[in-house]
């Protein structure tokens, strides 16, 4: 398997100059490549769906060309169903998944005759209260789960995700009372999955397959296809990843007398590495013996290290477009009043370091591998805007998202009398 490489130090991006990015559009800034998602979606080609997890990044524009690329949408909640329509997506490409229905996610899904993957149990009665004779996919919690963080493992004891497999049967009794037919089955245990844990995945699944019977025409291998963020972390072998999930569709299908349609569900596969976070270099301080460079970005607009001590790859993009800098060890923050305001932390709030390129007031730094959860957990913390939004396409920088303005920002506030 192929390892990642990350330059600390660089000048373009998707082919054009990052200072010149910077100026056109401000900073800070989310900047997308559309041939890398384009070319992500080809990747997982041997799958009958690839079906976007927009939650990982769903501006209008990114969920276009997801679209316009060939892959459907998963929909999380009742603004996520919208922004999926809103892009172009017939209600037929649209799965809901979630572990509860809010009214007025229940409500979109009744209108426009949504497909549901089901997180509880308690969500087929309540579909089958105002759709009786629905299609519908049980997610199941196999009871084990796996992930880079407890924050994004999604299986096991601790989670609150998907119906624990001992309650399948109690989940196939509730549907029959309602005319509900389970058609598919979908199983997500959390990000990073390897291949060891995903054997175990296939094996569960073909396990609860079995006691959901005939009726099942699809199964989804769910999410969590990792990208690395360090040299030192390989891609994932995609080749070997589909063979172990089309073996166990295979068997299924022989066993079932017919055939069944393969799912995928990527998020952060498909839109993490097309997309960096460009600042400016704010201050370059010594504290103690700590240096410090200080850009115009915070957790606000990337919260993932400070969430969970997530690693990105950082490089420092030098104003005048020099390529010579001398590296040093820095702390990389940002402007927020808080001390969790860390770009180089571990989990836990550890304060670490990164050797970078010594960095100049009016340089530029990226944070790279930011376009999965990035501009998506976003917030106003400290009264700060969001940032703008661009897509690289076709040599040209689009804008896809105005920067926020401080009339956006206490929009829907009053002051009573």
């Amino acid at each position: 398997m192929s390892t990642a490489t990350f330059s600390t130090l660089r000048t373009q991006f998707a082919g054009l100059p990052i200072a010149d990015l910077a100026r056109q559009f401000g900073t800070p800034t989310y900047l997308y490549d559309a041939k890398v998602i384009a070319e992500k979606v080809a990747d997982l080609a041997a799958f009958d769906v690839v079906r976007y997890a927009q939650k990982a990044c769903s501006n209008l524009a990114i969920l276009d060309r997801v679209r316009r690329a060939g892959a459907l949408v998963d929909a999380v909640s009742a603004g996520e169903i919208r922004r999926a329509l809103a892009a172009g997506y017939q209600p037929e490409e649209i799965v809901y998944t979630a572990d509860i229905f809010d009214a007025a996610a229940l409500e979109l899904a009744v209108e426009h005759k949504l497909h549901v993957n089901c997180g509880s149990p308690e969500m087929i009665d309540q579909l089958g209260d105002v759709r009786p004779g629905a299609d519908v996919t049980l997610r199941v919690n196999p009871g084990f789960g796996h992930g880079h963080s407890q924050k994004t493992n999604t299986g096991g004891p601790q989670s609150k995700h998907g119906i624990w497999h001992d309650q399948v049967d109690d989940c196939l009794r509730r549907a029959d009372q309602y005319g509900i037919t389970v058609t598919g089955l979908h199983m997500h245990i959390g990000s990073g999955t390897d291949l060891e844990h995903l054997a175990q995945v296939c094996e569960a699944m073909e396990r609860i397959a079995q006691v959901v019977g005939r009726t099942l025409t699809t199964i989804s291998a769910g999410g969590g296809l990792p990208v690395p963020y360090r040299s030192t972390e390989t891609y994932v072998n995609i080749e070997d990843y589909f063979r172990l999930w089309d073996a166990t569709r295979n068997r299924l299908a022989e066993s079932f007398g017919h055939a069944l349609r393969l799912e995928i569900e990527p998020g952060r596969y498909l839109a993490a590495e097309a997309g960096c976070l460009v600042a400016e270099v704010r201050a370059v301080k010594k504290m103690g013996d700590n240096l410090f460079f200080l850009v115009d970005a915070g957790f606000n607009d990337l919260a993932r290290p400070v969430m969970y001590g997530a690693y990105h790859p950082i490089a420092i993009a030098p104003r005048d477009g020099a390529t010579d800098r001398p590296e040093v060890d820095a702390v990389v923050g940002g402007p927020l009043c808080e001390s969790g305001d860390i770009f180089t932390q571990k989990e836990g709030g550890y304060v670490d370091s990164r050797r970078l390129p010594i960095a100049r007031v009016g340089d530029y730094l990226l944070l790279e591998n930011a376009g999965a959860y990035g501009f998506v957990m976003a917030s106003n913390y400290n009264s700060k805007t969001r940032p703008a939004e661009v897509l690289i396409e076709d040599g040209e920088a689009k804008l896809i998202r105005r920067r926020e303005t401080f009339e956006d920002l206490i929009r829907g506030e009053i002051i009573p009398e």
